[in-house]
Order: C-alpha cells, then sequence, then structure tokens
C-alpha cells in the first residue's frame, strides 16, 4: 500500500527524528495508528473518486461517463461546446456523498469516440437517453450547461419525460422571448490558429483566476474536437421555438442558472411554465459552476431537496 507523503514524513518524524522521550510500544502504538488512520483515508479517498465508464450507443459510438457515489437519486451532467466530462469534478466531488453523481463525455469529446457523424441535437438526445437507460429505470436529474441545455431539451423533446425527475439549466438561451446577441466565435481550421483560438476560449470562460494546468489541460480536451464537429455542433437544424416549446411542455420542476444577459428569458419562463425556479450568478464566468462551485453546488442540492427528491 502507498501512503500519502506527508503520512510517510509523519511517520519517518516519529520513528527516526524524535528518538528521545518514546519508548518502543510507544513508537509502535503511534506507528499502527497511523497505518489505520492511513487505510481509512485511502478507502474513503477511492470511495469518493469519480471512477471512469463507457458503452455502447444505439449507433455504435464508444462514449465515456464518470461516475461517483452510490444510491437511488441520481444526477447526470452534460458539458458544453467541446468541453470534457471531468469539468464538472468540483459537481462530483462535492454532491457524490449525497446522489449518484454521472458526468458524460458526449461524441467527439473528452474520452468519447470521436465520429464520422452524428454532431446534431437530435443524435445528441440519443446519446443521453442510451446513457440513461444504462443507468437504469429510475428517473433522474438532468444538469445541462451552454450546449448541454441543448442537448438535454433534444433528449426530453423526443423521448419525453418519464426518465427526468427534474432539470437544471446552466447559461444558455432556450428560446423564450428576445434573442440574446449573438457571440462571435472563431473558429479556425487547423494548426496554431487553431490552438491560440481555443486557448483563448477557454480562458474566457472563466471570471475567477484557474490555475495554467487546468486552463492547459482544458484546451487540449477541447482541441481534441475535430473542426468539422465543432462547427456542426454550434449550427444545429432546430429553430429557436423548438427549445422553447420544448421547455413549456415539460412537467418536472426546472432550475434555470444564468449569468445577466438572460433576465428577459428567465422572467417569461417564471410566467409561462410552473414549477421554475431561477438564479443569477452576476460575477462568475460562463463556467460558473467552476468559478463558484460551492454556491452553485449549494443551490442544486437545496432545489433537489425541496421540489424533487425530500430529505
Amino acid at each position: 500500500m502507498r501512503h500519502p507523503p506527508d503520512l510517510a514524513l509523519a511517520i519517518t518524524d516519529i520513528l527516526i527524528c524524535r528518538p528521545r522521550g518514546l519508548g518502543i510500544l510507544q513508537k509502535i502504538g503511534i506507528l499502527l495508528a497511523a497505518l489505520i488512520l492511513s487505510a481509512a483515508g485511502c478507502s474513503l479517498s477511492r470511495a469518493a473518486a469519480a471512477t471512469d465508464h463507457y458503452f455502447l450507443s444505439s449507433d455504435g459510438a464508444r462514449l465515456h461517463y464518470l461516475e461517483a457515489g452510490t444510491g437511488p437519486e441520481t444526477i447526470v451532467f452534460i458539458p458544453g461546446w467541446t468541453m470534457p466530462a471531468w469539468i464538472w469534478t468540483s459537481q462530483l466531488d462535492a454532491l457524490s456523498t449525497r446522489f449518484r453523481t454521472i458526468a458524460l463525455d458526449p461524441r467527439g469529446q473528452g474520452d468519447s469516440e470521436i465520429t464520422r457523424s452524428g454532431y446534431t441535437a437530435d443524435r445528441r438526445g440519443r446519446d443521453i437517453g442510451d446513457l440513461l437507460a444504462r443507468l437504469g429505470p429510475a428517473p433522474v436529474v438532468l444538469v445541462g450547461w451552454s450546449l448541454g441545455v441543448l442537448d438535454v431539451l433534444a433528449y426530453v423533446g423526443a423521448a419525453g419525460e418519464s426518465h427526468v425527475a427534474g432539470l437544471v439549466l446552466v447559461d444558455n438561451s432556450i428560446g423564450a422571448g428576445t434573442p440574446p446577441r449573438p457571440r462571435r466565435r472563431s473558429l479556425p481550421g487547423t494548426g496554431i490558429s487553431r490552438q491560440a483560438g481555443m486557448s483563448r476560449f477557454v480562458r474566457s470562460l472563466f471570471r475567477t483566476r484557474q490555475s495554467p494546468a487546468f486552463l492547459d489541460r482544458l484546451t487540449r480536451d477541447a482541441l481534441r474536437t475535430p473542426p468539422q464537429a465543432s462547427r456542426a455542433l454550434l449550427n444545429y437544424a432546430e429553430p429557436r421555438t423548438f427549445w422553447r416549446d420544448t421547455i413549456y411542455a415539460t412537467t418536472p420542476p426546472v432550475l434555470y442558472v444564468t449569468r445577466p444577459g438572460l433576465e428577459n428569458q428567465a422572467a417569461i419562463l417564471l410566467q409561462r411554465r410552473p414549477a421554475t425556479e431561477y438564479a443569477m450568478f452576476s460575477h462568475a464566468g460562463h463556467a460558473l459552476f467552476v468559478d463558484e462551485p460551492a454556491l452553485f453546488n449549494r443551490l442544486v442540492v437545496d432545489f433537489i431537496r425541496r421540489r424533487i427528491w425530500a430529505s
């Protein structure tokens, strides 16, 4: 068994650096206690860590997801454009103590297969359905961020809500009211220019300071999605009214979480659709659950406990 470096140093300090004042039996007792605590700590760490899983979609794509926690209540996280499942690490770590938590790598993203086709809302919605079928019959809470909002709504629009206990839709337009101002996004085809553009995009997701290692890893993973697939994902064929009508037709509780700029859509959604709540993050970037993970996690847990699965 490998022990954490700080524990190894502590044991060395006890057995070698502090020989005076400790009898041999005391030293052995301290050593045994330290090893027991280490074993318990390692076991707890393994229990909390997310594990990798793969499955085949209905069209044969090999898709990857992360899983942490156990129990009958499941939360499924869907990331945004070109983003990997592990961007939800803070949610998997914190919420897996209460729920079974799943984060999907959509096709062409993260550790999922880069397929030749299927970069449409319809196919990505079916991929979510294939994942839910693998997870079991119990309804889940679906959390979609950015493009993941549309993927979640595409699934609900096609498959219905029998497997959906609730929805958390994070920082994307849902087709209500006035369209938000379009944001230009440069998508160079290949080479250094594409790498630089993706690096700028990744850094633009956050308001809080992220480590260079985190940003570099996220950029590398985002670049894994091929240029053609990246462009296809930004050009879903469905009109805005499809997303609006889909969410209006649903009945499970919905939590809509955005930054400033989507208040108009939120107000209309609250007026038109029962069982809807809204929260705005005024000082976060687009990846608001990374910028303010503790606040986001508390918000989601409170919503679930009040509106979906009572304690």
